[in-house]
């Protein structure tokens, strides 16, 4: 009897400790709530172009955009890209050129193509969010997750990098890497009863607020890597081959690059499907 007692009142404390555990946690997630709230009523973004929208077109070409390249240098180029290209129907029938000559400047040209590769199968379904049910180019969870969020108010977990600056910052202090599995709960959690565009919105401009502030939490996120220099990389050169074929088909001998350098660029590009050699000259896919 004795042990039975013993191991009722064990059960008992676990319970009560969980319950400790959970209470506090809620109480944690409210000051969280009201903490990412204030700062966008007081500093929110409210004026970036593709807040201004709700059509899933513009958002996925925004978050096709923003994928490794700051706010400041996106806004324009996103108006350029929407000028040239209104509608999903004029990207699906851009040749690949035109679509790489607006994007150029962006960097990491295989996410234009992606997106006019996605603009195409978009088009072939004829509908954007039955397509985002299946497999589009370039779409991964997170952009699909955004799509939902920001054109259809769709209830959806997103993490990247602001998100997770956030999430990290408030509730994970120490050196240890953070996976996305610890994060997810607390981002559940935390958006439940919001209204998911605007949280979001209010979500990532905190994170972007908190990155500056302490030199970036989402640096100790598992799924952090560190961008590599663009000066000298392979990036450069794959740029600059670009720029010279949107001016035609070209050898490309005047370019200032080490043959080695040119010749991996040159391999990529074309895995990429991005060039194409004919006739002995290179140009646009």
């Amino acid at each position: 009897m004795a042990g039975s007692h013993g191991a009722k009142d064990k059960k008992r404390g676990r319970r009560a400790a969980g319950d400790v555990r959970r209470r506090k946690n809620a109480a944690r997630i409210r000051v969280f709530r009201a903490t990412v709230w204030k700062h966008y009523h007081e500093h929110g973004r409210h004026d970036l172009p593709w807040r201004k929208t709700k059509d899933p077109y513009k958002i996925l070409v925004s978050e096709a955009m923003l994928q490794q390249t700051q706010v400041p240098r996106v806004i324009e180029k996103y108006k350029e890209f929407l000028n040239r290209f209104p509608a999903v129907q004029a990207l699906a029938k851009a040749p690949l050129s035109d679509v790489l000559k607006v994007w150029s400047g962006l960097g990491y040209n295989r996410r234009a193509k992606s997106l006019r590769d996605a603009a195409r199968e978009i088009v072939r379904i004829g509908n954007i969010k039955e397509a985002l049910a299946g497999l589009l180019p370039g779409v991964g969870p997170y952009t699909r997750a955004a799509v939902r969020v920001f054109a259809f108010n769709e209830p959806h977990t997103m993490l990247e990098t602001n998100i997770r600056a956030a999430f990290i910052h408030h509730f994970h202090k120490g050196p240890s890497f953070i996976s996305d599995k610890e994060l997810v709960p607390l981002v559940e959690r935390a958006a439940g009863r919001q209204d998911p565009r605007t949280w979001h919105w209010a979500l990532m401009d905190y994170g972007a607020h908190i990155k500056k502030l302490h030199n970036n939490p989402a640096r100790r996120s598992s799924a952090y890597t560190k961008q590599s220099r663009f000066e000298g990389s392979l990036r450069q050169v794959r740029g600059a081959i670009l720029r010279e074929l949107h001016k035609g088909p070209s050898l490309l001998k005047g370019l200032p690059f080490e043959k080695e350098r040119m010749e991996d660029a040159l391999v990529r590009l074309v895995r990429d499907g991005l060039i194409v050699k004919e006739k002995g000259q290179w140009r646009i896919a």
